[in-house]
Parts: structure tokens; C-alpha cells; sequence
């Protein structure tokens, strides 16, 4: 008994002597992020995750379903030019009660939903502002969602 409780004591003290493991992998490789000053390896504060969500099926006024070749090149146009660094579009559907019409039913739509990852500064905030303004123009639709949410980034 008096062994088992000094063989369960000596462990007890060397495992609170453990050390770091090292992260170097045997061809001299860390796991530590690296970067550079365009792309920071540490994760960098003031930056927001804005969606956008645009129908692109048939709404209101709109004649006509927004195929890839029209939604590809007002990505094109509106988009790509102010957020050149990129962005991720997915597909999705919606749906939603226009208010004061009275309808019961909801409307369901084809949906594109493009997220921006993006510093959180006037001009960021202005040229999502133009995408939505654009898009609304082009396609005749009610609205763009926008969301956004303060993030970390790491690139």
C-alpha cells in the first residue's frame, strides 16, 4: 500500500514537469504562422466578415431569372474591382415577407450569398454600399441584405 501511494505520488509531481513540446518538424518547419505585412501571420483586429444577399431568381419587377453569365459578370464589373483580393460566393435560397402587402405567403427566391472578409473602414463600408446600389439598379430589386460581423483574420 505504502509503495502504490509513493509510486502514485512520484507521478503526480513529474507530470506537472512537462515541457513544451517543440513544433520544428525534423526538416527544420514550425507550426508557427508566418507572414508578411500585406498578409499578417498573427490574427489582425479591426477587419469585418460582410454577406451580401442578392436574389437572383424572379422578384417584383424583374422579368427574368439572373443567370451565372449576368451574376458573373456583375461580379465582374461591381464587385471584383473594389475587392480585388478576393471574396467567396455561395449559392443559397431565400425567403421573406414583403411588409405591408398583406401576403400570407412568403417569397422564395434563388439566392447568391457573397462574403467579404475586409478592414472595417469608410471606404470598405462605401463600396459595399455601391455593390448593393448597383445591383438593386440593375436587377430592379427590393433590397440587398447586408451583414457583417467583426472578425480576426489570418491570412
Amino acid at each position: 500500500m505504502i509503495w502504490r501511494t509513493l509510486v502514485l505520488s512520484v507521478l503526480l509531481v513529474t507530470a506537472g514537469c512537462a515541457t513544451q513540446q517543440d513544433t520544428r518538424r525534423s526538416d527544420g518547419v514550425t507550426s508557427e504562422m508566418q507572414g508578411d505585412t500585406a498578409r499578417p501571420g498573427h490574427a489582425t483586429a479591426g477587419w469585418v466578415r460582410s454577406e451580401l444577399y442578392f436574389g437572383v431568381g424572379t422578384e417584383g419587377d424583374a422579368a427574368t431569372e439572373i443567370n451565372e453569365t449576368r451574376w458573373r459578370a456583375f461580379l465582374d464589373k461591381e464587385v471584383t474591382p473594389r475587392f480585388p483580393d478576393g471574396l467567396t460566393v455561395f449559392d443559397a435560397y431565400g425567403q421573406w415577407l414583403f411588409r405591408g402587402q398583406g401576403k400570407a405567403e412568403p417569397e422564395r427566391l434563388k439566392s447568391k450569398v457573397l462574403v467579404i472578409l475586409h478592414e472595417d473602414t469608410p471606404q470598405r463600408r462605401a463600396d459595399i454600399e455601391a455593390i448593393r446600389l448597383a445591383w438593386k439598379q440593375a436587377t430592379h430589386h427590393q433590397s440587398v441584405l447586408w451583414s457583417q460581423q467583426p472578425v480576426q483574420v489570418s491570412f
